[in-house]
């Protein structure tokens, strides 16, 4: 990445408090990352450390107690457009087919909303062509609870990208899928950012994940979570599920990981 460029998601000394009754409790302490465009990033850590906090708060759903996070060179000060979003639980409404539940963005997000109707066929190509890129191809008519839990995870990954986000976040989007699915999702979410190139931010506690898909890995401490280690991940691409065995990937896996346990200590 180009570090000379401006970075598109840019942290300074960003922290977050919450109050429960008269107690101020602080989730997130002085958090300073940059995010170049086009990077995709991890945050790993103990749990409860403040990694989906600091998701909320680059996307604007939070405000930050203190100080300040840019995007696109302006200051958030609410929720930012150009979002996509996957989380753990593919949230799809059982009632609408996979097709319908993908293009739901579409008819919400503008500028797509002023103009689905009117060009509903052309969204729904662009629907089909989606489901085809993530092996659904055909399934776009099946109803959710038709789906396997990894197929289900496929159709949220294109829910979240449908409408061309700059910017995908994702919370534990693998984290209730049995093993094998959840590495083959691996290659799957590295396919569509080789192919699209948004800016990706991966909240996991894979470590394994993190470093399969990562440009940087970010490791937070306990609460208030702070950001002790920024490792770049300089390993070639397109990643497999065998360089995961390989001793320069194990190596970065046992650095991240010694370097949690130091949090647990």
């Amino acid at each position: 990445m180009n570090s000379i460029s401006s970075p598109l998601v840019d942290l300074r000394q960003v922290s977050l408090a919450y109050r429960i009754g008269k107690e101020r409790m602080l989730a997130l302490g002085d958090a300073t990352m940059q995010i170049q465009k086009g990077e995709f990033i991890a945050v790993v850590g103990p749990s409860g450390c403040g990694k989906s906090t600091l998701m909320k708060l680059v996307t604007g759903l939070l405000p930050p107690t203190s100080g300040d996070i840019i995007v696109r060179g302006q200051k958030v000060k609410g929720p930012i457009k150009g979002v996509g979003m996957a989380f753990q639980n593919s949230t799809l409404m059982p009632w609408r087919s996979t097709r319908d539940n993908i293009l739901l963005p579409l008819e919400v997000v503008e500028p797509h909303k002023k103009r689905f109707r009117a060009n509903r066929g052309e969204y729904v190509a662009k629907a089909d062509a989606l489901l085809a890129s993530v092996g659904l191809g055909g399934f776009g008519d099946k109803y959710p609870w038709q789906l396997s839990g990894g197929m289900q995870q496929r159709s949220n990954l294109c829910r979240a990208l449908i409408h061309e986000p700059e910017i995908l976040m994702l919370d534990e989007p693998f984290g209730a899928l049995d093993a094998f699915t959840r590495e083959e999702l691996w290659g799957v979410m590295q396919k569509l950012w080789l192919e699209r190139r948004f800016t990706a931010v991966l909240v996991t506690h894979d470590l394994r994940e993190a470093v399969y898909l990562a440009d940087t890995v970010y490791v937070m401490s306990r609460r208030p979570g702070k950001i002790v280690l920024t490792k770049k991940i300089d390993l070639p691409r397109p990643r497999t599920l065998e360089s995961t065995f390989e001793p320069a990937f194990v190596d970065i896996v046992h650095e991240l990981r010694e370097r949690i346990h130091l949090e647990h200590a």
